[in-house]
């Protein structure tokens, strides 16, 4: 859950906010529209450790007087205990709901008063932070987030508020078709590994979570050993350090997780979650490669050659650009901390699902066997080393989040130079064998709407 309040003023009332969080996400907005010029130039990271031992990632940048950081713990919620499913989930929406001495509404006037926004949610493998300040009240931001990471207070009243609109949402869910489409996938998937689980948890696992089960997942979870942090805007290096040490550097070294092991998604299954609807969803399971494999680059590309995004994939021009089947269809590699897969979706009118699902099938079987062609290998390195600063890198946000995810993938400081290089070296075998090697198993395919009659194999 991502429980975001957006505030830039003082503010007495509370009925007054909602106006004034608009007029402070507006200013911040407008300030951050300046940044990716950033990009467009050689960025300078520096990784900076505080005296404590607490590493980050830095980019220096002056343009604007902003500071965004980026944060994420190890765990999320694969660390629910059984039974409170959820939790993870609740606790994120409770971060600035009170801390220290400070009161849900003290708390919140604070955050006001610092012209700061600040969010947290989770994940099924972390615990994400994020925080946008003004540079000349970082101070007062900064000690918000560390009575927030530090001492969340976890009052009962905002406990069972937040957990009423947990709650709310659950219900309202129970009968949408894409919610209940998704659960039953990630059960027929993931079988009995905590990736079946749904991050909101059941109307019972919710209900069931006390304010000691709160505090416990806090303790096991916000440690420095399961910490990776990045920060872009307006800081300089030592100045940082001694805010890591003041947000970070008196939580214990070590995290307390749960072990979780790692799991080949299940294929090979035909699942049909039927509603009386005009349009039809697909969704299909192959096998993935993990991020770290020597296969992964090889592998990227055949992705976004077969449907990565991009208006020239197989997909886009056979589904959409030829029949005009569908509005989107698109595959992505899906790389989570202890599984991976390859995932193509799509939604089509319900009586042509059938014909959309063989030509799917008929585009993943071709470029399996064949491979794809020179040319298009060609486009799609260009593609890919070209697009990298317009989809990771276009605010200080994006960029912030980008340095966590390489720190959590332990790819490297220098990861963004080398990267042209490990595309580049990439050969059409290489990615004909990626493409046998992982679209040649027998699919899970899902199909939300009507019953599917004369689904062929393709």
């Amino acid at each position: 859950m991502m429980n975001e309040h957006l505030r830039a003023f003082p503010s007495p009332a509370r009925g007054e906010r909602k106006a004034l969080h608009a007029l402070a996400t507006l200013f911040l907005s407008i300030l951050f529209l300046v940044l990716p010029a950033l990009s467009a130039r050689a960025m300078e990271i520096q990784s900076v450790t505080s005296p404590k031992g607490v590493t980050a990632w830095l980019v220096e940048d002056y343009s604007v007087p902003v500071v965004a950081i980026r944060l994420v713990f190890g765990g999320g919620s694969t660390q629910d205990p059984p039974g409170k499913e959820g939790l993870a989930n609740l606790m994120t929406g409770l971060f600035d709901e009170g801390a220290g001495t400070l009161d849900s509404e003290a708390f919140q006037i604070r955050l006001d008063d610092a012209g700061a926004e600040m969010s947290f949610e989770e994940t099924r493998d972390g615990i994400y932070g994020s925080m946008r300040m003004l540079a000349e009240q970082r101070d007062e931001a900064f000690d918000l987030l560390r009575l927030a990471v530090n001492e969340p207070r976890f009052d009962q009243a905002p406990i069972d508020r937040i957990r009423a609109q947990v709650l709310s949402g659950i219900i309202a869910n129970e009968n949408d078709p894409d919610t209940v489409a998704q659960n039953r996938w990630a059960r027929a998937v993931y079988g009995d590994h905590p990736y079946s689980r749904s991050d909101q948890g059941t109307r019972q696992s919710v209900a069931a979570i006390t304010q000691a089960d709160l505090k416990a997942l806090h303790k096991a979870v916000f440690a420095r050993g399961g910490l990776h942090v990045a920060v872009v805007g307006a800081i300089d290096a030592e100045t940082l350090k001694k805010k890591l040490d003041m947000v970070f550097g008196d939580l214990p070294p070590n995290q307390a997780l749960a072990p979780v092991g790692d799991i080949e998604p299940r294929l090979a299954q035909h699942i049909e979650v039927n509603y009386d609807l005009p349009q039809t969803s697909l969704q299909l399971a192959w096998p993935g490669v993990k991020r770290t494999s020597p296969d992964f680059f090889p592998a990227a590309l055949m992705n976004e050659i077969l449907g990565g995004g991009t208006f020239t994939s197989r997909l886009f021009q056979e589904v959409r650009e030829k029949r005009g089947l569908a509005y989107s269809v698109n595959s992505s590699l899906v790389n989570q901390d202890h599984a991976d897969a390859l995932i193509v979706t799509t939604g089509t009118r319900s009586d042509r699902a059938a014909e959309t699902l063989g030509i799917v099938r008929d585009v993943v079987k071709r470029l399996a066997e064949d491979g794809p062609t020179e040319a298009e290998l060609a486009a799609t390195k260009k593609y890919l080393i070209g697009a990298y600063a317009i989809n990771n890198l276009d605010s200080s946000s994006s960029i912030a989040a980008t340095l966590v995810e390489l720190q959590l993938d332990d790819l490297g400081i220098d990861y963004m130079q080398r990267r042209s290089g490990y595309i580049n070296a990439v050969t059409l075998d290489q990615v004909k064998a990626a493409a046998k090697k992982l679209l040649t198993a027998e699919p899970t395919i899902m199909v939300v709407g009507p019953p599917l009659a004369g689904a062929g194999k393709g």
